[in-house]
């Protein structure tokens, strides 16, 4: 796997621009992280103040400068505000594996843009990081990202539901 995230790794779509996290996306990241809709299926606590967010972008920074996940923002290409965002988490050098997560404001939701940008996230972690496998850990009810997953050839595994969670897993 190739060593560090640095210098950051920005990627790119058709309309879309995955960046680094800023501090400047502090508003943003509070919206996401103290959405109902946004957490209906996540298992974290919600954010309950501006300065909850703020520790979670020097957390998620940090983390990305010790090489413990790579996370991007996910903003138009022709406005740099967050309106999402996506990771691989819990990367395990010695099995080549990462886990996948994603969310987007619910504005955005529903029009394609996790279709646009898993493909490219996808490629960075096989082919940059040399990973051999990404998992998704999700809740079953969230029918919306198994399909999601499924168009991108994730299967689900056999024996995965472990509290009240399924794992999809794609294969390099």
């Amino acid at each position: 796997m190739l060593p560090g995230f640095s210098p950051f790794p920005e990627l790119s779509t058709e309309r879309l621009r995955l960046r680094q996290l800023t501090m400047g996306d502090e508003k943003e990241i509070f919206l996401l992280r103290s959405d109902s809709e946004v957490n209906r299926f996540l298992d974290r606590p919600r954010a309950e103040t501006i300065e909850d967010a703020r520790q979670f972008i020097q957390t998620i920074r940090s983390g990305v400068q010790e090489d413990k996940w790579v996370y991007w923002a996910i903003c138009l290409r022709s406005d740099p505000a967050l309106i999402g965002s996506i990771g691989l988490w819990n990367i395990s050098r010695e099995h080549s594996k990462a886990e996948i997560g994603y969310e987007l404001l619910p504005t955005w939701q529903g029009k394609g843009l996790m279709n646009e940008v898993l493909p490219p996230v996808l490629d960075f972690g096989f082919s940059r990081m040399k990973l051999r496998t990404i998992d998704a850990v999700l809740d079953p009810a969230n029918t919306r990202s198994l399909k999601l997953l499924e168009i991108h050839g994730f299967k689900r595994l056999a024996s995965s539901e472990v509290a009240g969670t399924v794992t999809y897993s794609l294969e390099a």
